[in-house]
């Protein structure tokens, strides 16, 4: 593949950003399906833009060029915010995200950011703090986008939003840990492997160490932390708008529970969230039932 030249626009695609999500099999779909049509397109595309540039990180491909299409992607931003016309089908969606419910630019160039930390050979067993700055990008963005589709992005929300996302990336990194692997990436923090015994950063070795379980244990008792951080801050509120961001917070929750409940001996047994119960706990929470995180 030749690299894009250094004004190119980002490589076009017919997918639509519904099809995108919907085809994902993602623990999100149903909270985002069951929104109002201009939220849901709002969400969908905001979802479609974080599928667009992970792929681009993790797909096989020369890192310089990987970097030119993210930064194709942030001038395609940056473009939109200055009037310019959308090229594909994904930026004119998130265009219309953007124009409705003013969209920060600065969170989706920080999603753009927390991809580039993926290109090359991306993370292997990184300090805590360079893992909470990467949680902050790629996910703890979503969440301040998401909340200004949800109409609430006063400070409790925000605190809300990104202790969440931060629940939220932890939960995927141990439940991504061999396919992570393949791809030569190591989330678990430097202290946590060396607090377990475990002096490699070598993903296979890694996990073939004894040591394995305490290290994704302490990673869960700090994505359990998150959650309840998350909880306090909208504690008597997550009705009204916030339903869909508290499913997603019910969600999740029962995966970091199930993945603690499988254990940490055979990381490549799979746990889900399946589509019949994320459309359920979407319809409780959209309904005003309590949450059971």
């Amino acid at each position: 593949m030749t690299s894009p030249p250094t004004n190119s626009a980002p490589p076009v695609t017919t997918d639509t950003p519904s099809a995108v999500a919907g085809r994902s099999g993602s623990t999100f779909y149903w909270p985002m399906r069951l929104l109002p049509a201009s939220k849901r397109a709002a969400m969908f595309a905001i979802y479609a833009f974080c599928r667009r540039i992970d792929d681009i990180a993790d797909e096989p491909g020369d890192p310089v060029e990987k970097r030119a299409e993210l930064d194709s992607w942030r001038r395609e931003i940056r473009s939109l915010y200055a009037g310019g016309a959308p090229t594909s089908p994904l930026s004119a969606a998130l265009k219309g995200a953007i124009e409705r419910y003013g969209l920060p630019r600065g969170e989706l160039e920080a999603l753009i950011d927390g991809m580039a930390m993926d290109v090359g050979e991306g993370l292997r067993a990184p300090e805590l703090a360079t893992l909470r700055v990467y949680c902050r990008r790629v996910a703890g963005a979503v969440g301040l986008l998401a909340i200004r589709v949800f109409d609430r992005a006063d400070p409790a929300t925000e605190a809300f939003a990104l202790a969440l996302g931060e629940a939220l990336q932890l939960t995927n990194i141990l439940r991504d840990l061999t396919e992570d692997a393949a791809l030569g990436r190591m989330y678990l923090p430097h202290e946590l492997l060396l607090a377990a015994g475990i002096g490699t950063s070598v993903p296979d070795t890694v996990l073939a160490h004894p040591g394995l379980p305490q290290a994704c244990e302490a990673l869960a008792d700090l994505a359990e932390a998150r959650f309840a951080e998350a909880r306090r801050a909208i504690a008597g509120r997550t009705r009204g708008s916030l339903w869909a961001a508290t499913a997603m917070m019910v969600l999740y929750h029962h995966l970091l529970r199930r993945l603690r409940a499988r254990g940490w001996r055979d990381p490549a047994a799979r746990v889900r969230i399946g589509r019949r119960e994320g459309a359920w706990v979407a319809f409780r929470c959209l309904l005003g039932a309590p949450p059971s995180a």
